[in-house]
C-alpha cells in the first residue's frame, strides 16, 4: 500500500503541474524496489501519465520546438542506460539521489541561462534530459528549465512536456526494459495512476499552479537527499 500511495501522489502532482511523477516517486521507488527497477517503474508511470494527459491537449503541441529536444534525448538515452546498468547499487542510489536533489534545486532557483535559449538550448536541454531520464528517471527538470528560459507560459509548457514525456520514456524503456514486478504489483501501480490522475484533475480546478510546483519540488528535494544519504551509507 505504500507503493500505491507514492504512485497516487506522483500521478496527481504530474497531472497538476506537468512534471513531478518521477521527482516525487523515484526516491521512494528506488528505496523500495532497488535503483534499477525503481527508475524503470518511474519511466513506465511517467509514460502512461503523459500519454493520458496528452489525449486532450495534443493539438497544443509545438512540433518544431519538440524536434530538437527529442533528437538530442534519443542520442543520450543509451549513455544513461549504460550508466544505470554499470554502477553498483549503493553508488546508483547516491547518484540518483544527487541528481534528483540537483534537479529540484535548479528548478526551484528559476535560473536563467542565456545558452538555454533557441535551438542550441533545446539541444542541450534534450541531451541532458535524455541522459537523466534513462539513468535516474528525472528528465523533466531539464526541459522545464529550457521552457523557463524560452519564455513559455504554463499553458504552453504542459502539453509539450506531456508529448516529450511520452517520447523520452519510450526511448528509456526500450533501452533498459520493463521492471521485474509481480502481477499484483503492476495492478496496484495501475490503480494508483488512475486514482492519481483523478485526484490531480480535481485539484487542478482549485489549486494554483505555482504553489503546487513548490510542494512537488520540496518533496522531491527531501526524497533526493534521503536517497543520497542511503547510497552514501551503503
Amino acid at each position: 500500500m505504500v507503493l500505491f500511495g507514492i504512485v497516487v501522489v506522483g500521478a496527481s502532482v504530474q497531472r497538476l503541474a506537468g512534471i513531478g511523477f518521477a521527482l516525487v516517486g523515484v526516491p521512494a521507488m528506488v528505496l523500495m524496489l532497488g535503483p534499477a527497477d525503481g527508475v524503470r517503474l518511474a519511466n513506465c508511470g511517467a509514460l502512461v501519465i503523459s500519454a493520458a494527459g496528452l489525449v486532450g491537449t495534443w493539438r497544443s503541441v509545438r512540433p518544431g520546438a519538440m524536434i530538437p529536444l527529442v533528437v538530442a534525448a534519443a542520442a543520450t538515452v543509451p549513455a544513461g542506460a549504460w550508466i544505470a546498468r554499470g554502477l553498483p547499487e549503493p553508488a546508483l542510489l547516491a547518484v540518483t539521489g544527487a541528481l534528483v536533489s540537483a534537479a529540484a534545486l535548479l528548478v526551484m532557483s528559476g535560473v536563467r541561462v542565456r545558452s538555454l535559449r533557441g535551438r542550441g538550448g533545446a539541444l542541450a536541454a534534450g541531451a541532458a534530459s535524455g541522459f537523466l531520464n534513462a539513468s535516474a528517471g528525472v528528465g523533466g527538470p531539464a526541459v522545464s528549465l529550457y521552457a523557463v528560459n524560452a519564455g513559455w507560459t504554463v499553458r504552453e509548457f504542459v502539453p509539450n512536456a506531456q508529448f516529450y514525456g511520452v517520447v523520452v520514456n519510450v526511448f528509456s524503456i526500450a533501452a533498459k526494459g520493463l521492471p521485474q514486478l509481480s502481477g499484483p504489483t503492476w495492478a496496484l501501480v495501475g490503480a494508483g495512476i488512475a486514482a492519481g490522475l483523478a485526484v490531480g484533475s480535481l485539484l487542478a480546478r482549485h489549486v494554483p499552479e505555482r504553489p503546487a510546483r513548490w510542494v512537488v519540488l520540496s518533496l522531491a528535494l527531501a526524497g533526493g537527499l534521503t536517497t543520497l544519504a542511503k547510497g552514501l551509507q551503503g
